[in-house]
């Protein structure tokens, strides 16, 4: 009775075994789930490619921006007593051309879409036009060229179906600050000519921009490539000031009265 219950108990468990090692595994079908994931998936990876290869386009728009712009600062680092509308003229001519053809191939690239994602790569050559372009705006009217000046000029560019690419406030403020070391350049040029007035003039107008910008940056969120760029505008205000102090000694006192 215990060998005969034992060996039919086991029977059945040999035969479920058997059926279940001798039945074949079918291939698992893709589910919608499954199709839908894959889909997403395919269409990120081409947005990512896209996204890279106009990353790779704005770069060099930008370089060439840069490279441009520095050009048009050196022409107008030419600036004398007697050649100030020649070097002028030619210094605002070639700004123009950087504008319809570098900056205009950069909103070709940008407008429409989410710029702002690609700032890091346009900002660079951003900040050398505002330098040049404010560079040359003082120099010829003592004035500063403000943000809604430069979009203004730069709307036109822009195809009117599309959204424009504006210029934010920071890589304008960022150009701001930057234009400021070459204003000390002049300034120290002047001086070494005996233009001791303009060299004056120049001085009061960094002071001015480096006392504004005191009173912004600690209001910034994003205020890093600032901090970085107030030291350095704040060397360019006593470099300015001990160059008139040299060479036209009054001024030190003047300089205490208005730092005071």
């Amino acid at each position: 009775m215990i060998l005969r219950f034992s060996f039919s108990h086991r029977i059945p468990f040999a035969t479920k075994v058997a059926g279940t090692m001798s039945t074949p595994k079918r291939a698992r079908a893709m589910t919608t789930e499954s199709s839908t994931m894959a889909d997403a998936f395919t269409r990120y990876t081409d947005y990512l490619n896209q996204l890279n290869e106009k990353r790779e386009r704005v770069v060099k728009a930008s370089r060439d921006i840069t490279m441009n712009s520095k050009k048009v600062i050196f022409q107008v680092h030419r600036l004398g007593k007697n050649n100030k509308e020649e070097v002028l003229e030619k210094a605002e001519k070639d700004l123009v051309a950087v504008a319809d053809q570098y900056i205009s191939r950069l909103i070709k690239e940008l407008q429409g879409s989410d710029f702002w994602k690609l700032r890091r790569a346009y900002s660079p050559g951003v900040q050398e036009y505002i330098e040049a372009a404010t560079f040359c705006r003082f120099c010829r009217m003592g004035t500063l060229l403000h943000l809604d000046e430069i979009n203004a000029t730069l709307l036109p560019l822009s195809d009117p179906s599309l959204e424009p690419l504006q210029i934010n406030v920071l890589d304008y403020l960022l150009g701001l600050a930057d234009l400021t070391g070459e204003l000390m350049r002049l300034a120290i040029g002047r001086i070494s000519d005996g233009e001791i007035e303009y060299a004056q003039k120049i001085c009061k107008f960094v002071r001015d921009i480096y006392r504004e910008l005191t009173l912004v940056v600690p209001r910034m969120d994003d205020s890093h490539d600032m901090n970085t760029k107030m030291d350095t505008m704040l060397q360019s205000v006593i470099k300015i000031e001990n160059g008139m102090c040299v060479h036209f000694p009054p001024f030190l006192n003047v300089a205490f009265v208005v730092m005071n």
